[in-house]
């Protein structure tokens, strides 16, 4: 188990590198599935999801092969996962479903998990798979699909990144043409649509609710660098503008997260583009009101750090999660701190600016967890996160490293489990 001991910290400064992608890297891997050359993927950052991944590509008949954070992987004859327990570790997981589908005109996979913020069905998933020509058995905790993929007319009731990511991986392979309507327009998702233009697709409209894709025989291998994880480089911002500091974020892409930069704006502190990166000053004072949506609004994924932020703040702050529906799991956890928050639904109620004191707390989920190190470091005393289930390391390279670069006091342990229990 993961204990993470916090500090309360008045200033932020100095500088940050922004690690690539976790949401944009676990995709590309899963491309790898899609030809027998060598495909490279550079910059991987060290995430458990990511060797968690690695395992269910390694199941699925892939060869693995590291060379510091860069990851090579080849595919002669992929096969279907057998292990159900590695697949229901983490959503992404069934994004091999596609990969497989296409080489193999059959895959069969164990129903993914990840963090319980919510219902999070793969329907639409298949529903895609159907559109191309496949079809579907359900069973209970697995789902198998097969048959010869041809080119079809999907279209998503929700803009979903999972399907839309995996509906284009097993239609770049697809006989004829593929139109999505209604697809996500995460970074993600061009930036997946990019690596697979180079290993030899064709796909255009990504970025935008139209996505069409004219199947190929075959794509060959390439080596491919992820973009910046904007995320990561938000909840850092987040970190920064509870402190009156100055930090500058290189290896970010500012225009991947422009609702999150207005937002932080309308707090109250400078933001500043320059050619080494984006630099954040001054201290947020104004109290936000947001609501989450998909792409380009603001990300869920950024409402737990937006609201430790919120704790700082005079005023009434909004939270509204359009999302998922119990994503404000992390709430109570901060009003152990002595946060003042009121739940109605999925709308939010921060009363901030009330002093907080450092207490236990868990972490309730990857971006949950997250936030309350961020809550952490704006109470009084040492808070004490425990993390038994591994969320925070999920999704984020060693973060109380990146935030002790710039002066916060955090350190992380793991204690075996038994020993937590006495």
């Amino acid at each position: 188990m993961a204990i993470y001991r916090i500090r309360h910290c008045e200033q932020l400064c100095g500088e940050v590198v922004i690690h690539s992608a976790k949401n944009a890297v676990l995709p590309l891997l899963c491309a790898g599935l899609l030809t027998k050359e060598p495909v490279t993927i550079e910059s991987v950052p060290a995430l458990t999801d990511v060797d968690t991944l690695l395992d269910i590509l390694s199941e699925c008949g892939a060869t693995i092969e590291r060379n510091g954070d860069n990851i090579t992987l080849w595919s002669d004859e992929p096969r279907s996962p057998s292990s159900g327990d590695l697949l229901s570790r983490m959503r992404a997981s069934v994004l091999v479903l596609g990969p497989l589908l296409a080489r193999n005109g059959y895959a069969r996979v164990s129903l993914p998990g990840g963090c319980a913020i919510g219902q999070r069905p793969i329907d639409l998933h298949i529903k895609g798979m159907e559109a191309l020509g496949a079809q579907a058995q359900l069973t209970p905790g697995s789902v198998t699909l097969q048959g010869k993929l041809c080119g079809g007319n999907v279209y998503l009731d929700f803009p979903s990144v999972g399907a839309t990511e995996n509906i284009i991986l097993a239609s770049v392979l697809a006989d004829g043409c593929t139109r999505i309507e209604n697809a996500a327009k995460e970074p993600e998702i061009v930036d997946l649509c990019s690596c697979l233009t180079t290993m030899g697709a064709r796909i255009s409209g990504s970025g935008t609710g139209t996505i069409v894709i004219e199947g190929q025989k075959k794509l060959h291998g390439c080596t491919y660098k992820p973009i910046p994880d904007r995320i990561e480089a938000g909840t850092v911002l987040c970190a920064a503008a509870m402190t009156e500091g100055s930090v500058l974020l290189r290896n970010i892409r500012p225009e991947h997260m422009r609702a999150v930069l207005f937002k932080l704006a309308e707090s109250g502190v400078i933001l500043r583009e320059t050619g080494g990166g984006l630099r954040l000053s001054g201290k947020a004072k104004q109290p936000i009101q947001l609501r989450t949506l998909a792409y380009p609004g603001f990300p869920t994924d950024m409402q737990a750090p937006m609201m430790a932020l919120a704790l700082k703040l005079r005023g009434t702050s909004v939270f509204l999660e359009t999302v998922f529906e119990n994503r404000f799991m992390h709430a109570r956890e901060m009003t152990r701190l002595g946060a003042s928050i009121r739940i109605e639904d999925r709308l939010a109620l921060v009363n901030g600016g009330h002093a907080l004191a450092g207490a236990v707390v868990s972490s309730t989920d990857l971006r949950g967890g997250a936030a309350m190190i961020l809550a952490g470091l704006a109470a009084e005393g040492e808070t004490i996160l425990q993390d038994p289930q591994g969320h925070i390391a999920r999704g984020y390279e060693d973060l109380p490293a990146m935030l002790r670069s710039l002066g916060a006091d955090v350190t992380m342990d793991e204690l075996d489990p038994h020993d937590a229990n006495g």
